[in-house]
């Protein structure tokens, strides 16, 4: 994967392998304010407050609402800017490329594919192989260890 892909793929997103629909008041029960606020809300979490920022422990990183799985920690690495970061997902088809104009730039939001939560942006400015940086906000993710993962 490489930054012509996330273009491409925010011009045609690849399909899900499954859907997770929620209403709005069931978001709300199940996330923390600050989950619900990044995630339903496209909020953004305070640089080096995140959970994740700082981890490098063994795990997949899943999507705190709908639990698929997004990102291994073995591609994450620190960039520095606060926020966790990661050169690719796990599969192509996790993650839901947007468009972004707001702020008087233009980058690529990046969502949960299965239920449309907001993780962060991807930018061209990553490490060899891929040169991406999926910049991704701690309250979006949820850690599953290793020896939990089954395959």
């Amino acid at each position: 994967m490489n930054w012509n892909d996330v273009l491409n793929y925010s011009k045609n997103n690849p399909a899900p392998d499954r859907q997770v629909k929620k209403s709005d008041a069931e978001w709300k029960q199940q996330l923390t304010p600050e989950q619900y606020r990044v995630t339903r809300h496209h909020g953004t979490e305070v640089p080096f407050s995140g959970e994740y920022c700082e981890a490098h422990s063994p795990g997949v990183y899943a999507c705190v609402c709908c639990g698929t799985e997004l990102f291994d920690s073995t591609l994450k690495f620190d960039s520095g800017t606060g926020w966790p970061s990661f050169t690719e997902p796990v599969k192509d088809n996790v993650i839901r490329y947007i468009k972004d104009s707001s702020y008087g730039m233009v980058r690529i939001e990046v969502l949960c594919n299965v239920c449309e939560a907001h993780l962060g942006h991807v930018f061209p400015d990553g490490p060899a192989p891929s040169g991406l940086r999926f910049c991704i906000n701690s309250a979006s993710l949820k850690k599953v260890d290793r020896s939990a993962v089954t395959t």
